[in-house]
């Protein structure tokens, strides 16, 4: 499941930006792992010099379908113009924050989320061009698939946007200018009882500080 991010987490709605949406390739379905909550994300499109409009109106053919036949109305998709995308690994200063939303477009089945609001909130996700909401501080459990290699160095340790692999987290022995919070707490979750456990993996609760 595109999810990084684990239920356990304390964060002030003060420091959640709802003003960009993702750029970029998003997940088509949940078992994807581009456009998941829980990436590390940095500004891509932040310039209003022309003017700025909470919303835009595009033609987004995956959604909507094909609306370039003659004499057939348009469909158009509003669209936020502000965009995030994963955090560059040469550019680990520009980190904004974490999602809280995975940007997805169908579910298992592929019904498509943009008519299934409940199946999306249940899924903790966002349509493509929706606002995703972005958390700047706070405490926040991260599964090791939010780190680069999947490595979980130990407790105590700074974070830092990972120099190897866009979007994610890796540790750093001390603070650097360019660290971003601190591991606090390390463990496992193991599947129970012979039951499959989606979130089963080690993790990491983090105090996050962009």
């Amino acid at each position: 499941m595109a999810i990084r991010i684990l239920p356990f987490r304390q964060y002030d709605e003060n420091d959640v930006i709802n003003m960009f949406a993702w750029d970029g390739t998003v997940n088509a379905k949940p078992s994807d792992t581009t456009s998941d909550a829980g990436v590390l994300v940095s500004v891509a499109s932040g310039d209003v010099t022309g003017g700025y409009n909470p919303t835009v109106l595009s033609q987004n053919d995956a959604l909507l379908g094909s609306s370039d036949y003659p004499h057939v109305a348009r469909n158009y998709y509003p669209e936020v113009p502000l965009k995030v995308d994963a955090c560059p690994t040469g550019s680990p200063e520009d980190a904004l924050g974490i999602t809280l939303a995975q940007t997805l477009t169908h579910d298992e089945n592929d019904e498509n989320l943009l008519r299934y609001p409940q199946k999306k909130a249940e899924l903790f996700a966002v349509s493509p061009g929706e606002a995703v909401p972005v958390a700047t501080k706070g405490i926040f459990t991260l599964s090791e698939t939010a780190f680069h290699g999947g490595t979980i160095n130990g407790a105590h340790k700074s974070i830092k946007a990972s120099t190897n692999t866009a979007g994610m987290l890796e540790t750093e022995a001390n603070a650097t200018a360019a660290s971003i919070g601190k591991i606090l707490v390390v463990g496992k979750r193991e599947s129970q009882n012979g039951n499959a456990d989606q979130f089963a993996g080690k993790y990491a609760v983090i105090k996050l500080d962009c």
